[in-house]
């Protein structure tokens, strides 16, 4: 089978397509042909050497989808999509023809979706469910703040928050009317706005229940005094500064929650649960994927990442050119 593989950390330059023999998968497990796997900006960081726990030498990937090509009589033939915060870093991912994960690591496919778009779901959902449902518990009537509600996680955000009942306020350092209806926040304004000053208004001066932060240092006080009294915090990720600082008295006063969510601790089989979950979203329509940018063959995969790399404006895919 062909497979994108990389023996040492560095630059895109570090992979290479090769042909490797097809994994046989042991009691327990499924063999998934691929037809199509997204590249995520972990898997590109995860080259890099940015990413702790990967051991080498490592097919990269956390998002496909496919059909079970082996594996149990009851799975053979489904049609599944998958995701993973072990593949890709300590067992070898999507980026290839095959995958062997566990039985319990599929989810069937949303019937309604394509293969590309059931593949560009993942990581963004399933670390946006467990913000928002997990760790928060976010419930209908409530208001989320969303800030990098443009991105791939932050869109995601806001199609479940609608789809939980509750208002999103997103922001971004774009204007986010570029975004269709349904990957667009209830309400929406830009970093250079006054934030503060926004989320009181949309909020009739109560502030937000949660806050979804997908930035981290730069708007990481901001985001706590847009919080009502009993707030939530979101923390996924931290751009530039890696240390904040803020008011403790402030912090205890209003009964604030903050809560770090890191997607790499989701195993296959809870991303499947995770994705289980969500298919009926899908399947109704009240959950839509991500937009596709570009495709690419398995054999292109390093300009793949190249395009990645990049101001995408959606998801890049590979695709198995044997399918």
């Amino acid at each position: 089978m062909k497979a994108l593989r990389f023996e040492k950390f560095g630059g895109l330059d570090v992979l290479e397509v090769a042909e490797l023999p097809r994994p046989v998968p042991q009691a327990g497990e499924v063999l998934v042909a691929i037809r199509a796997a997204s590249i995520n900006p972990s898997d590109v960081k995860n080259v890099a050497g940015k990413m702790e726990g990967t051991t080498l030498p490592r097919t990269p990937g956390r998002d496909f989808a496919g059909f079970v090509a082996e594996g149990p009589p009851g799975l053979r033939g489904l049609e599944v999509y998958g995701a993973g915060g072990d593949i890709g870093f300590t067992r070898d991912g999507s980026h290839a023809e095959y995958i062997v994960v566990p039985e319990d690591g599929v989810a069937r496919k949303p019937a309604n979706l394509s293969f590309e778009e059931a593949a560009a779901v993942g990581v963004n959902f399933v670390t946006a469910w467990a913000g928002l449902n997990d760790a928060v518990h976010l419930g209908p009537g409530e208001t989320v703040f969303v800030t990098g509600a443009a991105g791939g996680v932050g869109t995601s955000v806001v199609q479940l928050a609608r789809w939980m009942g509750a208002t999103s306020i997103g922001v971004d350092v774009v204007k986010q009317t570029f975004l269709p209806d349904h990957l667009r926040a209830d309400f929406n304004m830009t970093t250079s706005e006054d934030v503060l000053a926004g989320v009181q208004r949309a909020t009739g001066g109560r502030g937000a229940d949660v806050v979804y932060d997908t930035v981290g240092a730069p708007l990481f006080e901001t985001n706590l005094a847009v919080l009502a009294p009993g707030g939530r915090y979101v923390l996924i990720s931290s751009a530039g500064e890696r240390r904040v600082s803020f008011d403790l008295l402030d912090f205890y006063h209003k009964r604030l929650v903050l809560a770090g969510v890191d997607s790499r601790v989701l195993d296959t089989r809870a991303c499947a649960r995770t994705l289980d979950r969500l298919r009926a979203g899908f399947e109704t329509s009240r959950l839509r994927p991500p937009r596709i940018a570009q495709r690419f063959a398995i054999e292109d995969a390093k300009r793949a990442y190249e395009a990645a790399s990049g101001a995408a404006g959606g998801k890049i895919v590979l695709t198995a050119s044997a399918y």
